[in-house]
C-alpha cells in the first residue's frame, strides 16, 4: 500500500516564469506586469518574463535559478501542459530538483486565446491563475513515479498486415510476442487484394514475404483460430485467457483435393466476398498460411466423408476448443476493419444481382479470382459499368440510414477513392471496350502518387460525374427489352445539375470501412471507441496510437480507415510504444494516484463502492495487536487519479498525490484574493 507522502520540511522558494509564447500570450497579456506582481507574493524568490520559456535559453534560466538561487518550487505560465509538461519537468530534474515540484499554468489556451479582445481583463486573469499556481506550489511535496515490474512479453491481437508488422517489429527489439488471429489463416484483408497502390506490387507476394519473416522470428508465437476471452491486470502484468478453436485437420496430406470434393456442404466463400462457394473443409486461398486445410466446425455435419479419404488421424471432427493463459506486459490491438454492408435496397444492393461492392470487384478482376480476372458477370462480358463512391462514408443524418447504434458513418474512409480509380483504370486495361462511369461526391486522392490514378483514369477515357451527398444516386431496373439491365439516375453537377440516366450492366458500390466488431475486447480491456466506433487514441499528435489504458496500444485500421502503407506505419509506431514500455523490465507511471491515510481509514468501503476503475481500490483485512480490521488499499497501476474516492470518504482518509484537497483549497483562496499592488499594474 502506498505510504502517505511526508510533508516537506524545507521553506518553499518559488520560481515564477511567464512565457510570451512568441506573441501567442504576450500580444494579449502584459507578461512583464504579471511577473512583476507575482514577485511580491510570499515565498516567491524570483519571477521572470521570457519570450520562449520552452527554448534552450528559457530552460537554462530555470536550471540556473534552481542551482544558484535555491529555487525548490517552479511555476511556469505558458502554452498547453500537454505540449511542454515533459519539457519543463526535464529542466527541473536536470537541475537536481524533484520533477514533480513543478506546476504548469495554461495561459495560452485558458487566457490569451479566449480573451484576445480584452487584454486588461486577460492580464488580471493571468495574475490570478499564476497566484493560484504559486499557492499550490507552496504545498507541493516531492513525488516518485509508480514503478511496476513489467514482463518482456507482448500480445498482438490480429494477424492482418498491421498485426504481423507490429509483432515483427516488437520481436526484433528482443521481446517475446504472442500473436492471436481469430480466423484460421494469417494475412487479413491484404490477402484478398491482387495489387496495392501506388506501387502496383502484388499484394499476396508482399504479404507472403512478411509472413515468412514473422514465422522465422523465434520470439514470435502464433495462434490462428484463436481469440481473447478474458483479461485482468494492468500495464506490465496483464493475465490474458485465450481460446483456441479446433482446426480439425493436422498438417497436409496427399488426397486433400479429394477430401474437399467428397464434402457435401457448400458455403459462400468469404475470401471472394460471396462470389464463389467453398466446402466445409477448405483452404482460404492458394499459398495461405497455415497451408493445411481447416474444417468449418459450425457448419460441418460430421458426415465423415473427408475422414474416409484422409490418412488415419489426420482429420478429427470431434476436436474440442482449448483454453490457455498467458501473462504479458502490453497489448497491441490490431483488430482491423470490415467493409461497409449496404442496407437492402441501398442503391440496388441485394435487390438486383447486378449490384456488387468494390471489394467484390477486386476479387472479380483478380487473376486468381472467381472469374480468373475476366470482367464477366452472369457469364457475359460487362460492357458498361458504374462505380459509385462514398457508399457508407461521409453520410448525412436525416439523409442516410443510420447503423444499429443510431449514428451514420459521417467520416471519410480515405482509401476508397484511390481504390475505385485504380479499379476503373484496371477495367479499361483488361476490357478496353468496357465503358466506365465514375460517379463521385469528391475525389480525395490524398496520398503520394495517388493523384496519378485520377489523371490516368481521365486518360483511359473514364467518364466522371459528380453528385452531392443529399442527392443520392438511384439504381433502378431498366425497362423490359433494354440492352442493359440497370439504370443509374444521378444529378450531375459537372454539367450544371443535369439529371442523367446511365444504362449499365453492372453497378459497383465503393463501400467504406467500418471497424471489426470488438465489443468483447472493449469490455475486457476497458478501451474506448470513438463516435465513429473505431478504437480511440488519446491524441493524434501528443499520444498517437496510445489508448487511455496504460499498456494498450492500437495498430492499423483498428483506430480508423487507413491504406496498407499507413497501417504498417501505425503498426511500427505501436511497436515502438510497446518497446519503450517493456524493454527495461519496469514501467514508470505518473504518481498522481489515490493515497490512503491508514490512521484515518476506518474501512467503510465507500471508496471501493464508488470507484469507477476496476481493481483500483479494495478492502483488505488486517490484524494488529490481536484486533482484526479493514483498510482501503490502492493498486496504483489501475488508479487514474479521478478523485471520486476523495469525495465519498467519510473520514477524509484518502487523497490524490499531487492534487490534494488542501492544495485545491489554497488555489481557490488565491484566485479570490487581492492582487498585490494591483493599482497601476494592469
Amino acid at each position: 500500500m502506498p505510504e502517505k507522502t511526508p510533508k516537506s520540511k524545507e521553506e518553499p522558494r518559488v520560481g515564477v516564469y511567464v512565457c510570451n509564447c512568441g506573441g501567442n500570450i504576450g500580444d494579449v497579456v502584459e507578461c512583464e506586469n504579471v511577473a512583476r506582481v507575482l514577485s511580491k507574493l510570499p515565498n516567491v524568490a524570483t519571477s521572470h518574463s521570457h519570450m520562449f520559456m520552452c527554448s534552450d535559453p528559457g530552460q537554462k534560466l530555470i536550471e540556473e535559478d534552481i542551482k544558484e538561487k535555491g529555487i525548490n518550487r517552479v511555476v511556469v505560465g505558458a502554452c498547453s501542459i500537454f505540449l511542454h509538461e515533459q519539457t519543463f519537468r526535464g529542466s527541473v530534474e536536470r537541475a537536481g530538483l524533484n520533477p514533480y515540484l513543478y506546476y504548469h499554468v495554461g495561459l495560452r489556451e485558458q487566457d490569451s486565446w479566449v480573451h484576445h479582445d480584452n487584454p486588461t481583463e486577460a492580464t488580471e486573469k493571468a495574475m490570478r491563475m499564476m497566484m493560484a499556481g504559486v499557492a499550490k506550489a507552496r504545498l507541493m511535496r516531492p513525488l516518485e513515479p509508480v514503478r511496476i515490474d513489467a514482463g518482456k512479453h507482448a500480445l498482438v491481437i490480429g494477424g492482418g498486415v498491421a498485426g504481423l508488422r507490429s509483432a515483427l517489429d516488437i520481436a526484433r527489439r528482443g521481446l517475446q510476442v504472442t500473436l492471436v488471429e481469430r480466423s484460421h489463416f494469417l494475412g487479413g484483408r491484404m490477402a484478398q487484394w491482387e495489387r496495392i497502390f501506388p506501387t502496383n506490387e502484388k499484394a499476396r507476394l508482399l504479404l507472403k514475404q512478411l509472413i515468412k519473416r514473422v514465422l522465422a522470428e523465434p520470439n514470435i508465437t502464433i495462434h490462428t483460430g484463436a481469440q481473447v476471452i478474458g483479461s485482468q491486470g494492468y500495464v506490465g502484468n496483464f493475465q490474458v485467457k485465450i481460446r483456441q478453436e479446433p482446426r480439425g485437420v493436422r498438417g497436409t496430406f496427399p488426397k486433400e483435393e479429394e477430401a474437399i470434393a467428397v464434402c457435401p456442404i457448400k458455403r459462400r466463400r468469404e475470401f471472394d466476398y460471396g462470389l464463389s462457394t467453398r466446402k466445409a473443409i477448405y483452404r482460404a486461398y492458394t499459398d495461405c498460411v497455415p497451408e493445411s486445410l481447416v474444417i468449418d466446425m459450425e457448419h460441418c455435419t460430421k458426415c465423415g466423408e473427408c475422414v474416409k479419404v484422409a490418412p488415419e488421424g489426420m482429420i478429427d471432427l470431434n476436436e474440442e476448443p482449448r483454453d490457455f493463459d498467458i501473462q504479458v506486459g502490453a497489448v497491441v490491438m490490431a483488430t482491423g476493419f470490415k467493409p461497409y454492408e449496404p442496407f437492402y435496397g441501398e442503391m440496388g444492393w441485394k435487390e438486383f444481382p447486378e449490384v456488387i461492392t468494390l471489394a467484390q470487384l477486386h476479387r472479380l478482376l483478380d487473376d486468381e479470382g472467381p472469374s480468373n480476372g475476366k470482367f464477366y458477370w452472369n457469364g457475359h462480358p460487362v460492357r458498361d459499368v458504374a462505380i459509385i463512391h462514398c457508399v457508407g462514408s461521409r453520410q448525412i443524418e436525416g439523409v442516410h440510414q443510420p447503423q444499429s447504434d443510431g449514428n451514420v458513418n459521417n467520416y471519410c474512409s480515405r482509401a476508397c477513392c484511390t481504390a475505385s480509380l485504380s479499379m476503373a483504370t484496371l477495367i479499361r486495361q483488361k476490357a478496353p471496350n468496357t465503358k466506365v462511369y465514375d460517379i463521385y461526391e469528391d475525389i480525395r486522392t490524398y496520398g503520394r502518387g495517388h493523384e496519378d490514378y485520377y489523371r490516368k483514369a481521365g486518360k483511359e477515357q473514364v467518364t466522371f460525374l459528380r453528385y452531392f451527398a443529399e442527392e443520392i444516386p438511384e439504381v433502378i431496373k431498366a425497362n423490359n427489352g433494354e440492352e442493359r439491365p440497370l439504370l443509374v439516375k444521378v444529378r450531375d453537377h459537372l454539367t450544371w445539375g443535369e439529371q442523367i440516366e446511365i444504362p449499365v450492366d453492372l453497378v459497383v458500390l465503393a463501400t467504406g470501412m467500418m471497424p471489426n466488431p470488438v465489443d468483447d475486447l472493449i469490455e475486457m480491456f476497458k478501451v474506448a471507441p470513438g463516435s465513429d466506433r473505431f478504437l480511440q487514441e488519446v491524441h493524434p499528435k501528443l499520444r498517437p496510437v496510445e489508448t487511455a489504458v496504460n499498456g494498450i496500444v492500437l495498430a492499423g485500421t483498428a483506430q480508423g480507415p487507413m491504406n496498407i502503407q499507413e497501417s504498417c506505419s501505425a503498426a511500427g509506431a505501436a511497436a515502438s510504444k510497446v518497446a519503450a514500455l517493456l524493454t527495461q523490465g519496469q514501467v514508470e507511471l505518473e504518481p498522481f494516484v489515490a493515497v490512503v491515510d491508514a490512521e484515518r481509514c476506518i474501512g467503510s468501503g465507500e471508496c471501493v463502492e464508488h470507484c469507477p476503475q476496476e481493481e483500483a481500490l479494495a478492502l483488505e483485512t488486517l490484524t494488529e495487536n490481536g484486533k482484526t480490521f479493514q483498510r482501503a488499499v490502492v493498486t496504483p497501476a489501475n488508479c487514474n487519479g479521478c478523485g471520486v474516492c476523495v469525495s465519498v470518504c467519510p473520514n477524509r482518509a484518502i487523497d490524490i498525490a499531487g492534487w490534494r484537497v488542501d492544495e485545491f483549497e489554497a488555489m481557490v483562496e488565491a484566485i479570490t484574493a487581492e492582487i498585490p499592488a494591483l493599482e497601476g499594474a494592469i
